[in-house]
């Protein structure tokens, strides 16, 4: 590697444990904040659930009548019962008032968590690297702030998989609601499917709620802990004569 190189890389390095510091210092205060008066919105503090509810724009089908008589031979009653051509009805899967919408209070409320969910991924990412480049060289003894060094990463960590999975887990909620819908239009008679549509959609909603209050602890956790141990994160290993002053 080339001087100029090497400066380029060391340049984005110390570029980086600045911004880092900036964010533990001053951006997660800032973020705990806000996110503590957003979750007192009326969006994140419904008590009626039913609120969330919407409705399904598939409508239930009149009953069909079959016109036969009884006193027929049972040969002629089983061609007509068979023959379902000549049954007037609703056929499977057709949606006479057009297509079936996302829950739109549950997509706005996704459309607010989604970029904390992101920044929460970046800053944790962020976070990990700046930990990194500060671990010295392995030598023996000393290795105290390493160790705490070692265990602050490795929670940065499990934040950052934390926060991957919260988007795993909306793209889930539309894959389990697309199904049920399915099953809604498939068998409109059947209220079930419509009552379990309705329980998914308040499912989802105390979800997104959890996942905020969950992104907000981890700022918290996060700050707390690199707080706390700032001094050991950022000089691991001191002299004995600094040790003395």
């Amino acid at each position: 590697m080339d001087d100029a190189t090497g400066k380029r890389v060391q340049e984005y390095k110390d570029s980086l444990k600045t911004k880092a510091e900036q964010l533990i210092v001053k951006g997660f205060p800032e973020k705990i904040v806000k996110l503590n008066e957003l979750l007192e919105t009326p969006g994140f503090s419904h008590q009626d659930l039913s609120k969330v509810h919407q409705e399904l724009n598939i409508p239930i089908p009149e009953p069909i009548l079959l016109n036969h008589s009884q006193e027929e031979p049972p040969s002629k009653r089983a061609r007509v019962e068979n023959n379902l051509e000549d049954v007037p009805g609703t056929k499977v899967m057709v949606l006479p008032n057009g297509p079936v919408p996302c829950n739109k209070p549950i997509c706005d409320i996704i459309h607010i968590v989604k970029p904390y969910i992101r920044q929460l991924l970046e800053d944790s990412n962020l976070l990990k690297m700046w930990i990194s480049f500060m671990i010295p060289k392995i030598e023996d003894g000393n290795n105290f702030g390493v160790s705490i060094q070692e265990d602050t990463l490795a929670e940065v960590q499990a934040v950052e998989s934390e926060a991957a999975a919260f988007f795993d887990q909306i793209s889930r909620y539309f894959v389990s609601r697309g199904k049920i819908l399915s099953k809604v239009a498939k068998y409109p008679h059947v209220a079930d499917y419509r009552r379990a549509i309705q329980e998914l959609d308040e499912k989802e909603y105390v979800s997104l709620w959890l996942v905020m209050c969950e992104i907000r602890n981890r700022y918290c956790a996060l700050h707390d802990l690199v707080i706390k141990n700032l001094e050991k994160i950022k000089r691991p290993r001191s002299s004995n004569a600094e040790s003395l002053y």
